[in-house]
């Protein structure tokens, strides 16, 4: 089969498209022939080195298809069923070995990108906006990169339940994909970002920041909380952010600092299943739509790495096998 392989952390270059045998499934796993396979910022962290994972490697952790052979423990799938997953290591590949447990079914009437794109990100702004800090009907939150695949979700499930949501991008472009979104402002990246926010809530600050960004944004994401307000940094598409003095969060408000992660918010099937469920009914219902930015052959990871990692990318970006 075809598949991406990692054999040193690196740059992009590092992705190289080759051919590997089949991967043999356990009692507990699907065999799934792939459609479509998801591409996070996380998988550019692993390539990178900032996050443990020994070589030779496939990346990738989403994807969709269809299974095409079951596990001798597994009960509630089976042959020709479509399913999604966001936690199914060695993803970049035409044929992939996933565990059930993580296994997702997928509704009629979702496109493959579309399955391929909503769970890790829709599940990720779900569990910001629902565990982390659930806003209030009125209240207003900053979301960083709101032209990113999260952001756009993000957004829409804010606007959703009545929250005002100021966002950030880079572009003209990107700024009216967030607007099309639901974002009530739209600011731009720099030194005076938290002012701007502060001028947006006449002094008083967010009550909650989703920052997905890390470094570059971190000191004005806290700048632009109120008091006893929450910043939410579930990640570093900057770079990682430096210690942090807590005595910034007293200085600043009494304020809450979280570096959340997926995993700790999907901890059992029910939960899984609960947060899916949640995210496709949105899509069917047409409070969320998941914007696909780009899609690019399986062959060609390392392009979409390198655009993903230029910020040239809006949405969610897709490998198609």
């Amino acid at each position: 089969m075809r598949a991406i392989q990692v054999s040193e952390h690196g740059g992009p270059e590092v992705l190289v498209a080759t051919e590997l045998p089949e991967p043999a499934i356990g009692p507990d796993q699907v065999l799934v022939d792939t459609q479509a396979i998801g591409i996070n910022f996380i998988d550019t962290y692993i390539r990178t080195g900032i996050y443990a994972q020994d070589v030779p490697y496939v990346p990738g952790s989403e994807a969709t298809g269809v299974v095409t052979a079951v596990g001798s423990q597994v009960r509630d799938l089976a042959v020709g069923d479509r399913i999604a997953w966001s936690a199914g290591p060695g993803s970049y590949a035409e044929k992939v070995a996933v565990p059930a447990a993580v296994a997702v079914p997928v509704p009629e009437g979702v496109a493959a990108p579309v399955a391929a794109s909503a769970l890790l990100q829709g599940m990720t702004a779900h569990y910001l906006i629902e565990s982390v800090y659930k806003p209030e009907p009125g209240e207003t939150v900053l979301v960083h990169a709101g032209a990113g695949g999260v952001g756009l979700l993000l957004t829409q499930l804010a606007v959703a339940r009545g929250v005002r949501v100021i966002t950030t991008v880079s572009s003209d472009e990107k700024e009216t994909l967030s607007r099309d979104a639901g974002a009530a402002e739209v600011l731009r990246y720099g030194p005076n970002l938290a002012e701007r926010v502060r001028e947006l809530t006449q002094g008083v600050g967010v009550a909650a920041v989703y920052d997905g960004v890390g470094k570059d944004t971190f000191d004005a994401s806290l700048d632009s909380l109120r008091v006893r307000g929450t910043l939410a940094l579930f990640g570093a598409a900057s770079g990682p952010v430096p210690p942090v003095d807590p005595q910034r969060l007293n200085a600043g408000g009494s304020l809450y600092l979280t570096r959340p992660s997926l995993v700790h918010f999907t901890r059992d099937r029910a939960e899984l299943l609960w947060r899916a469920g949640a995210i496709f009914d949105a899509i069917a219902d047409g409070t969320l739509h998941i914007r696909i930015g780009a899609t690019y052959p399986l062959a060609e990871a390392e392009r979409a790495h390198r655009d993903l990692e230029g910020r040239k990318t809006t949405g969610s970006i897709v490998l198609i096998p």
